[in-house]
């Protein structure tokens, strides 16, 4: 819906607005895709240009809270109704001089991606995404993709008539469920990653953890909560035992990017799956990653106000687990990042894959679309 409303966005130290440190200007709102916001709204990190803010930013807002987000190299779609609407040469060199640090910093460092949430489905942020990671990987950075697929394998099921069964939120995985997780995550979800990348300019390879066996895996047991000291039997749900990263390697050496299905393989030659965020983690342990980015379908780590945390330690994480501000399906996420980061991944962050070139803004730019998690 279009409007031509004054909206007063935070910038620190009162720059370009009142002294309250608000900006106002009348934003006529074309996209209500561009301009979602999740609820809960978003904070900035820092806004260092107030021009860049007007002429290369798209304006986000909410009832609560508004948003601006830079914009890499793309379109604007005619936000501000006293500007132009074409991004300037020197903006756009602008923006490239504040990705250079990074570039710098990241150059040759291997990032690994956790690609799930509304980014695997919605066909745009698909496209975006496979062009972020392009970039990133022409720009000297080296990105290694895995993927979920959970939603994918539920459609499958029931077409196939194969009724889904939980346990303490985990898909119990007999002979024939696996048989349409190997279809749909080594086959059509991998594939279709692989080829939107490709046809982005980039060169990925697909595989599962079976190949090479790079990916050892044993069978996971739940505890029985209404019977202690007893052990749940789930079926061919895995827990990483070791993984060997000589492929993961080789392929980044050839110029090529990984993207991995989360599916490991025992000691016998049976197949697991495995839960992809375990899989992003544990691979950024093991390749000595630089960061770990998760895309998800929240704004990231939301305090017990519904604030975002855009910086914390393991620390603070800790303490937020012991009061019950994190649960749900934040958990294997939290813990996937709290290994990581304790393992010496540099950082972790837990991003939201609804905002346009999220994957951009975290790692190349000073604004920030989600929650990082410090090493220390």
């Amino acid at each position: 819906n279009q409007s031509n409303r004054p909206v007063r966005t935070r910038m620190p130290g009162g720059v370009g607005g009142d002294r309250s440190g608000f900006l106002t200007a009348p934003i006529p709102i074309f996209d209500a895709r561009i301009c979602h916001c999740p609820p809960g709204g978003f904070r900035h990190r820092q806004y260092n240009r107030v021009a860049v803010a007007l002429h290369g930013y798209k304006i986000v807002s909410s009832a609560l809270h508004v948003r601006a987000y830079p914009l890499i190299l793309d379109d604007i779609h005619g936000f501000m109704s006293t500007v132009d609407t074409k991004v300037s040469p020197a903006i756009q060199a602008s923006i490239l001089a504040e990705a250079l640090p990074y570039l710098r910093r990241f150059h040759g460092k291997t990032i690994v991606i956790k690609y799930g949430g509304n980014a695997m489905t919605d066909l745009s942020l698909q496209r975006q995404f496979a062009h972020d990671v392009v970039m990133l990987k022409l720009v000297g950075l080296d990105p290694v993709v895995v993927h979920g697929g959970g939603p994918q394998i539920e459609e499958r099921l029931k077409q196939f008539g194969i009724q889904s069964r939980f346990v303490q939120g985990m898909r119990v995985t007999d002979a024939a469920t696996m048989d349409v997780v190997e279809m749909v995550l080594g086959g059509t979800v991998n594939k279709d990653i692989v080829t939107l990348i490709n046809q982005a300019g980039g060169k990925a390879v697909g595989l599962t953890g079976q190949d090479g066996a790079f990916i050892r895996a044993k069978k996971l047991l739940l505890p029985d909560k209404d019977n202690p000291g007893q052990m749940i039997d789930i079926g061919q749900v895995g827990d990483i035992e070791s993984i060997d990263p000589t492929v993961i390697d080789t392929l980044e050496a050839g110029g090529f990017i990984p993207v991995v299905a989360p599916i490991g393989v025992g000691r016998d030659g049976e197949s697991y799956n495995i839960n992809a965020d375990v899989v992003a983690g544990k691979l950024a342990e093991v390749l000595g990653a630089e960061k770990l980015v998760l895309l998800t379908n929240t704004p990231g780590v939301l305090d017990k106000a519904g604030n975002l945390l855009t910086n914390i330690t393991p620390r603070e994480i800790d303490a937020m687990l012991a009061d019950g501000t994190l649960s749900g399906g934040m958990l294997p996420k939290i813990a996937s990042a709290l290994d990581a980061a304790r393992s010496g991944v540099h950082g972790v962050h837990i991003i939201d894959g609804r905002v346009e070139h999220a994957l951009l803004l975290e790692i190349l730019t000073d604004q920030g679309v989600g929650t990082l998690i410090r090493s220390k």
